[in-house]
């Protein structure tokens, strides 16, 4: 089946006003719709079809000894659209104009179920289309459901992180807009005030972090009592930050009755737990394997020594097209970003201490190619959606497989082909071996130095300029916050002998090289989403993890 390009995002949906505001006087399509049954018989048929074909194809094959039948099978299998998984015109019209027309496969196998009613188990690989998949037939299925009454929505999509509810929302909200649905966010490090504004207003598919939705139901400004469907994304990322509890206690609020949809990359652990509470004979569709097995995706080792690290990591940085490194703490994010825009790359750091004003500026900046390296943790890895990453670098290897799948994942997204590289020190071989083991990856293994002809062909490592960047900066941390110690405190460097981005170890910056700053944005608990831990430390709070 040829898949279109197109990505899964709506982000650039609001170039087509005139669809969006488009009004009907039909009461949404229902005699349009096909019948989900014919949808499934579709698949069904192209299954058989397909099958049909190639049997066809091999005795000519056989007989003729030509190499033109591949050809023909292409022409052929008539392609699946989302007409044919029973979505209504006026959907279907909108994804046209957004230069989307066939479904990717997690989208083919889940929206016939969905929109029956089921509860479905999806998975597959970032980047494989789950947003549209449970957002299309959600859409559906409210359509003729009426307004939502004030602080009640109809439908609720939990995600880990205030980057990927933008995110969902963005392909969401446009296609909601066709359909007079109401689509917002609700996550921390934002304003209660529009959160509540807009809840109060109606909101029919409200997407949220359990942090901030348990404060709002909390103050008794939302209320879950008339939820009908549930939505769960990236349900093991939730589980593996210790949401469980609070996703628990959120599902435990909505309707019995109700629909509930999981899609996520992996399907294991605590996860079964939420399945076997919450779901009633969920349908399972898994079109990916669980590791990184990626047609289109490259991964190598680069086996460093310490001493070099950084003037590998500067000249990966100054390379020609869009690159993501993961570092493991945000202490580590913030100083490589620093000392790549000293040497002349134009990097940005986005992590959870940021404010979400900042962390929003950052990845537009990426998007739009102000700077050409984003340099991020663990907990941004899965609400990064931009397109034409060409290199995900690790800089500090993983502890976890998941993790790594995660990480890699920002790249060789619907379609497209990318290169994941993890830069290793010797003390670093061993655990990374077993972890990229667990994660199911077979990479190729290179040592690299400085200047070596391996680490350009595998990178596309270049010299960098050596004019430090200077832009302004929103994000720039407040000194004051440091302890007023002095600049040579603050900074500290790369730790040539321990291969580190975290050398500092004076006072106002902790032993094990987290820094003692005040949180950047947000409330306790909304924080607990960015895998922050608040304790009082020398009678302030410090900032510890990513």
């Amino acid at each position: 089946m040829t898949l279109n390009p197109a990505r899964d995002s709506f982000a650039e949906a609001l170039s087509f006003p005139s669809l969006f505001t488009e009004t009907s006087t039909d009461p949404v399509d229902t005699i349009d719709r096909a019948p989900v049954a014919s949808a499934t018989e579709a698949v069904e048929s192209l299954t058989i079809e397909s099958a049909a074909t190639e049997s066809v194809a091999t005795e000519q094959l056989a007989t003729e000894g030509a190499a033109e039948p591949a050809e023909t099978l292409a022409e052929a299998a008539p392609e699946i659209t989302f007409a044919d998984l029973g979505l209504p015109r006026r959907l279907v019209r909108a994804l046209a104009a957004g230069e989307i027309t066939t479904p990717f496969p997690i989208q083919a196998a889940t929206i016939p179920d969905a929109l029956a009613g089921k509860d479905v188990l999806g998975r597959g690989q970032t980047g494989s289309g789950k947003t549209l998949a449970f957002g299309l037939p959600l859409l559906v299925r409210l359509a003729d459901s009426g307004k939502a009454a004030p602080s009640h929505p109809k439908a609720l999509v939990l995600v880990p992180t205030r980057e990927l509810a933008m995110q969902v929302n963005d392909a969401i909200m446009p296609l909601a807009r066709s359909l007079g649905l109401f689509s917002r966010t609700a996550f921390g490090g934002s304003p209660y005030d529009k959160q509540i504004r807009d809840l109060r207003r109606g909101v029919d598919i409200l997407v949220a972090t359990p942090g901030r939705l348990g404060d709002l139901i909390n103050k008794g400004e939302c209320s879950l009592a008339e939820i009908e469907i549930t939505v769960l994304d990236e349900a093991d990322q939730m589980a593996d930050m210790g949401f469980l509890p609070d996703v628990t206690a959120l599902l435990a609020q909505t309707p019995e009755a109700g629909q509930r949809l999981l899609f996520s990359a992996t399907l294991d652990g605590d996860v079964d737990t939420l399945v076997k509470r919450f779901m009633h004979d969920p349908v399972t569709h898994e079109v990916d394997p669980s590791s990184a097995a990626v047609s289109t995706m490259e991964h190598h080792l680069l086996l460093i020594p310490p001493r070099e690290k950084f003037d590998i990591v500067a000249s990966i940085g100054a390379r020609d097209g869009r690159t993501i490194m993961f570092a493991r703490t945000q202490m580590a994010v913030e100083r490589l970003a620093e000392q790549l825009t000293d040497v002349g790359v134009r990097a940005g750091a986005l992590h959870g201490g940021k404010t979400q004003r900042a962390r929003t500026r950052t990845l537009a900046e990426f998007r739009e190619g102000v700077v050409d390296v984003l340099v991020a943790t663990d907990v941004a890895a899965r609400g990064i959606h931009v397109d034409g990453v060409s290199l995900v670098v690790h800089i500090d290897p993983p502890k976890d497989s998941k993790d790594y799948l995660h990480r890699a994942g920002r790249t060789a997204r619907a379609g497209e082909s990318g290169t994941v590289v993890t830069l290793v020190m010797p003390r670093q071989r061993r655990t990374t071996y077993s972890m990229l083991e667990r994660a199911g990856v077979v990479p190729g293994r290179t040592e690299v130095r400085i200047g070596a002809p391996e680490l350009e062909a595998l990178t596309g490592a270049q010299k960098p300029s050596g004019i430090p960047v200077r832009f302004e900066r929103m994000d720039a941390p407040d000194r004051r916050d440091h302890g007023s110690r002095g600049r040579d405190h603050q900074r500290g460097g790369f730790d040539h002998k321990r291969g580190s981005f975290d050398r500092d170890r004076s006072r106002g910056v902790r032993r094990d090289g987290r820094p003692e700053w005040r949180d950047g944005g947000g409330d306790q608990r909304d924080a607990r989403c960015d895998r922050r831990d608040f304790r009082s430390d020398r009678g302030r709070p410090g900032n510890r993890g990513n």
